[in-house]
């Protein structure tokens, strides 16, 4: 079920962010009223980390979640926060190379950086270092973008668990 309001707050938030980052604000110890929209960004990606991880674990797959906001019109600069759900990498074996999923998962949401449409998805050949892999949700917002991927399952699996984060900030497709 998606909540307006929540779709409202996030972006006044994350505007709040992005203005306290162009306004140049030192970063400090204590939080200060800049920090704020600061901490409540990271709150926002913490919870839609943990809703992904959720999803991840009824699905049974480990792997790695990435929230990440890029706010114009066009992907130049990004805040982004990543979780660990089980493990990171799949151990080399026998015929197999093994997997770096936090790799996997950072170049589909760079994929979705430079054609503004969900991984796997452009209808165009992949550039050196994107692989068109399925697994990562990007949104348009009134202030961004918004970018949830996720690796370690199957395509399908991927596609479910950053749909879960984006459910879980309510916005996005």
């Amino acid at each position: 079920m998606k909540h307006p309001l929540r779709s409202v707050l996030f972006l006044l938030l994350v505007s709040l962010v992005v203005a306290s980052v162009r306004a140049g604000d030192p970063p400090t110890t204590a939080p200060s009223d800049a920090a704020k929209p600061t901490l409540a960004f990271d709150q926002a990606a913490d919870k839609a980390l943990l809703v992904m991880k959720q999803r991840a674990e009824e699905l049974k797959i480990h792997g790695v979640a990435v929230i990440a906001y890029s706010a114009g019109d066009e992907v130049a600069a990004w805040t982004s926060k990543m979780m660990v759900v089980g493990q990171m990498t799949n151990a080399p074996a026998p015929g197999k190379k093994g997997d770096n999923l936090l790799a996997i998962a950072y170049a589909k949401a760079a994929e979705m950086a430079e054609t503004l449409k969900d991984s796997g998805s452009a209808g165009q050949p992949p550039m050196t270092g994107e692989f068109g892999w399925r697994g990562g949700k990007i949104a348009k917002t009134k202030s961004g973008y918004l970018i949830a991927a996720f690796s370690g399952g199957a395509s399908d699996q991927d596609v479910q668990v950053s749909q879960a984060g984006f459910d879980a900030l309510g916005t996005g497709p």
